[in-house]
């Protein structure tokens, strides 16, 4: 400005003198349904964003979702230095490269594969079983070839208890789902109910350590043994998929003994949610088969135009790669005996909390905990209150306590289920009971609310 001439401040400048409440911008509606003609000041934009966020529940308070809500800042700042690495992009980036194959080695190992190093990275469990599905399809198929048959009915045999990704598989690549049906006090599959639906069509059997409704494990060992035993009888194979989306980095440190992974031979491949209790943000998963010879080569392709030749089997191209650094971050920070640490924190708050619910007298435990850290309770009979009625009660205190209903033929039970998780203390966990317990009187002598069943893909997972 020129010595004694005034200038008329403009009205951008005269924003910048103002509180961040007294500027323009927060005075108008904000675009929601198109682009704006305009921009903004970077830090305008943050505010409005950040205080409609507000809105959200208190993720550390959400005890509907398995996905981890908590990290260590190390964790965060190497995953921020890496949100603009295409993990895809292999030549570009070799070193995120080697470490996502250090990441499927040491799945593999953990799932005690025979040769390890077979698998790939994913977009949380639900890509990973896309892929171990079709490979489970294309190895079928195969099979029917070489023995001259058709291969134009394949069959998938799963519990009506498995989460909607599988329900999706079966629509999209033209399987035929034969669902073993949940029964009263039987919430999971089991090997007589699997052997009456299997035959030479099927491409493979679905275990779930871990099952989204009660966290319960399905009896894998079981049922690959009567798999073994229809094999030796009749000279059928059929392969085990398992689904260890929640289970599988939780069973390896607190269930050592117990027999579900590769250690049976009939199990063929195995996912895992990096994102649940691998103590990752989401989202990342992992998908790894017993050798080479599971993953059929028709269904690996080879690009060359980011740099290189390199072997993919994805859904997905594009990719994050920050999550995976984060994963290796937890392999190297906490270890075989860190991950028991943390699982065995979450399980022995899952079982106190668990034991402490059953005391309070309405409730019944359908699951305590003691399998991987989430246990399911109901109503042991009516009352002028149900678990919604319940469920919505909590919410206002800010708990976040999903109810539910069972799976088709048990559907008429309804559920809360509490996940527990990295970051759900022992104090938050009484402080829960203690709300649970206001809410009971709270909630007093009030009619029973009437509620639709919700579809299983409303459920959190």
């Amino acid at each position: 400005m020129l010595y004694g001439v005034k200038r008329t401040p403009s009205a951008r400048e005269l924003d910048t003198l103002l509180p961040a409440y007294g500027r323009r911008e927060m005075a108008v509606q904000i675009a929601k349904d198109e682009l704006p003609k305009g921009g903004m000041e970077a830090d305008e934009a943050y505010d409005l964003i950040h205080d409609e966020l507000m809105l959200d529940g208190n993720a550390r308070l959400n005890l509907a979702t398995f996905v981890t809500t908590w990290m260590e800042p190390q964790a965060e700042r190497l995953m921020t230095e890496c949100f603009d690495k295409n993990i895809i992009d292999k030549d570009e980036y070799p070193a995120a490269a080697r470490i996502e194959e250090r990441c499927v080695n040491m799945v593999s190992k953990l799932f005690h594969a025979p040769e390890g190093g077979v698998g790939a990275s994913a977009l949380g469990s639900s890509e990973a079983v896309m892929l171990a599905g079709m490979a489970l399809k294309w190895k079928w198929k195969a099979r029917r070839k070489a023995a001259r048959k058709p291969a134009d009915r394949p069959n998938l045999v799963l519990g009506n208890n498995v989460q909607v990704v599988w329900e999706k598989f079966c629509r999209y690549w033209e399987v035929e789902p034969r669902y073993v049906k949940m029964a009263p006090g039987r919430y999971t599959i089991n090997a007589e109910e699997v052997l009456n639906r299997v035959d030479e069509n099927t491409i493979g059997v679905v275990g779930i350590l871990g099952v989204t409704y009660t966290g319960a494990y399905e009896p894998i060992e079981s049922v690959h043994d009567a798999l073994v035993g229809l094999q030796k009888k009749t000279g059928l194979e059929v392969p085990m998929h398992v689904d260890a989306a929640s289970g599988g980095f939780v069973a390896p440190f607190l269930q050592p003994k117990l027999r579900w992974d590769f250690r049976l031979p009939l199990v063929k491949s195995i996912n895992v949610s990096g994102h649940k209790y691998g103590l990752v943000y989401p989202g990342v998963g992992w998908v790894v088969w017993r050798d080479q010879a599971e993953l059929p080569d028709d269904l690996v392709f080879h690009v060359n135009y980011l740099g290189g030749d390199f072997p993919t089997f994805t859904l997905n191209f594009s990719r994050p790669g920050n999550q995976i650094i984060a994963q290796y971050y937890n392999f190297l920070r906490l270890g075989s005996d860190g991950y028991r640490r943390v699982q065995k924190a979450s399980r022995d708050v899952a079982t106190y909390l668990s034991s402490e619910i059953a005391k309070l007298g309405p409730f019944e435990l359908l699951s305590d905990g003691s399998d991987i850290p989430v246990f399911a309770f109901r109503m042991k009979k009516a009352r002028s209150w149900t678990v919604y009625d319940l469920s919505d009660k909590l919410r206002e205190k800010g708990w976040l306590v999903p109810a539910y209903t069972m799976p088709p033929d048990v559907e008429d039970i309804s559920v809360l289920r509490v996940v527990c998780r990295e970051g759900f203390s022992r104090d938050l966990a009484s402080n829960l009971l203690e709300d649970i317990e206001r809410s009971m009187k709270a909630l007093g002598s009030r009619r029973p609310t009437k509620r639709r069943r919700k579809k299983k893909s409303a459920l959190k997972c």
